[in-house]
């Protein structure tokens, strides 16, 4: 038997999937369908509705728009081209040099798009010597991929061509440009988006609908980043080899301790402010902020009360199912919202009241004695998934509530075109503190991992926007430390098992990091609440 190419499978077999095929797995391992296999192999197929194909969908599509830049634009002229981060359903980009970024400028570059695309060029993958990158990239004036470069352990690297344009890319390509149809550019800000499809519509470019208050935390996190002088990987690892790290770690976390100051102080001068609700996706560090935001609180003279909404739980019997029979923990029916409104209003209303709590090994909400009154400067932090949602408190007037939206927002690169998805921190971040806390595998935490940002996507993200404040929980030196416990976790996945291909996918973006110890971070640092050390009962 002789050697097919995957491109060829696919094509045989994409009568079969409903959407776009891009990748292939092949014995549990992803694959990229310039490869080729033994004519008789199992082949499972990947396409843009799944996570992994539409990532490499968006990888591809970058890879066009930034050939397209150069196409459009003398070389000369531009300093640099950054991929930032996500906005709407694509990701922001901003411009250095001696261009305007306007609706024309947009239109000359998608027609640019739209002729690479349509003459359907192959994206080749060539192996490199890491010597021999670091002297090209140097050539292109591309620094960030010299000195991401500088300190990668292996021998060789993958770098794509397009036409003449080469680049590097963490992840896999499709074949080919043709197989990216679908995509729209929009001038924002100072810089434009390039919208993309989702998972759940692959073949429809969404409205462009940007979260003016999130991108601001986002852009804001980029410019102290900027002023840093740590904006992408190669940057963090040349300061740790410098001896600089402990003054980083410091600055960072003075940095964060200044926006809880700072939201503290605006909390305390409205006092009608009698509830803080705190909401945020997966391992975004609501505990430990909602114990530093306390302290602060207290420092502007109030008396604040933590109080976690996963003490309303409806008994166990009681909770709603999802379509698999599975309880929906996550779901606003999964507490007793009648309940709460109760106590609240009668709290705001200056009577006593039992604060319950829920016991998980029976499954039952208890009380034990927990009387609440709340005086004159008492102010009550509460937090959950379904805090900034007033139909959980929908009995409270407005003017008592302050909403707090927290989130991991990942402001570091991997370099200036390789940006790092915020869910692959928080993915990093619970996968160690499952592990110390729970005893939990790192097999389980990713094969759950698709149901909490089903519900996260669901639940919070929709009203991120409805937040009186918002705080971004992730430092940029916190991968380098977490590093060390979730290396050891993902070896530990079997070739066999579904999820290796994820923790190959992760081990492979955690060897650009050199690590560092968390022997030097701060007692009350976000990061302890996932490797430990905390002096708070996280």
């Amino acid at each position: 038997m002789g050697k097919i190419s995957l491109e060829q499978l696919a094509k045989e077999s994409q009568a079969e999937y409903k959407y776009q095929i891009v990748l292939a797995k092949v014995g549990n391992k992803l694959r990229e369908l310039t490869g080729e296999v033994e004519e008789g192999t199992k082949v499972e197929f990947i396409t843009t509705a799944d996570a992994d194909g539409m990532l490499t969908y968006k990888r591809s599509a970058t890879l066009i728009m930034l050939k397209a830049l150069y196409d459009v634009i003398p070389r000369e002229s531009l300093e640099r081209v950054k991929v930032e981060f996500s906005l709407s359903k694509g990701y922001y980009c901003t411009i250095k040099g001696d261009v305007e970024i306007n609706d024309m400028f947009l239109k000359i570059l998608k027609e640019r798009m739209m002729e690479i695309v349509d003459a359907n060029m192959p994206i080749n993958k060539k192996k490199m010597k890491v010597d021999d990158a670091i002297a090209q990239f140097a050539r292109h004036g591309m620094h960030d991929k010299e000195k991401l470069f500088r300190y990668r352990i292996g021998s060789e690297v993958n770098v794509y061509m397009l036409d003449g344009y080469e680049d590097y890319y963490y992840g896999y390509m499709t074949p080919t440009t043709g197989y990216i149809k679908y995509f729209d550019l929009y001038a924002y800000d100072e810089g434009f988006a390039i919208q993309f499809p989702s998972t759940a519509e692959p073949d429809v470019v969404p409205e462009f609908k940007p979260q003016h208050k999130i991108f601001n935390v986002l852009k804001d996190s980029s410019k102290w980043s900027e002023i840093l002088g740590v904006e992408t990987v190669g940057d963090l690892n040349e300061v740790i080899t410098s001896g600089g790290i402990n003054e980083l770690i410091l600055v960072q976390e003075a940095l964060q301790e200044k926006k809880l100051a700072d939201i503290a102080s605006q909390i305390a001068n409205d006092r009608s402010k009698k509830f803080v609700m705190m909401a945020g996706p997966s391992s975004s560090g609501k505990t430990t902020t909602s114990f530093r935001l306390a302290i602060q609180l207290r420092a502007q003279g109030l008396k604040p009360h933590q109080l976690s909404l996963d003490n309303y739980f409806v008994n166990r019997e009681d909770t709603p199912k999802d379509e698999f029979g599975n309880y929906n923990f996550e779901c606003l029916e999964a507490l007793d919202v009648e309940q709460f409104n109760k106590d609240m209003t009668d709290l705001l209303n200056g009577k006593t009241v039992e604060i319950p709590s829920f016991n998980f090994k029976l499954g039952r909400r208890e009380y034990n004695g927990n009387y609440m009154t709340l005086g004159e400067n008492d102010i009550l932090v509460i937090e959950g998934i379904h805090g900034l949602n007033d139909k959980l408190s929908y009995t409270l007037p407005k003017e008592s509530k302050f909403k707090i939206y927290l989130s991991a927002l990942t402001q570091l690169s991997i370099d200036e075109h390789n940006r790092i998805p915020t869910t692959d921190g928080r993915l990093l971040r619970r996968m160690v503190r499952d592990a110390r806390t729970r005893g939990t595998s790192a097999k389980k935490t990713i094969s759950m991992w698709y149901s909490v940002r089903k519900g996260e996507e669901k639940y919070i993200f929709p009203f991120q926007e409805e937040a009186d404040a918002m705080f971004n929980s992730a430092l940029i030196y916190e991968l380098a430390v977490i590093k060390q416990y979730a290396e050891p976790l993902l070896f530990g996945i079997k070739p066999e098992d579904p999820e290796y291909s994820e923790a190959k996918r992760l081990l492979k973006f955690l060897d650009y990091f050199l690590g560092i110890s968390s022997e030097d971070l701060p007692k009350n640092s976000i990061v302890r609440e996932f490797v430990g050390g905390s002096c708070f009962n996280v």
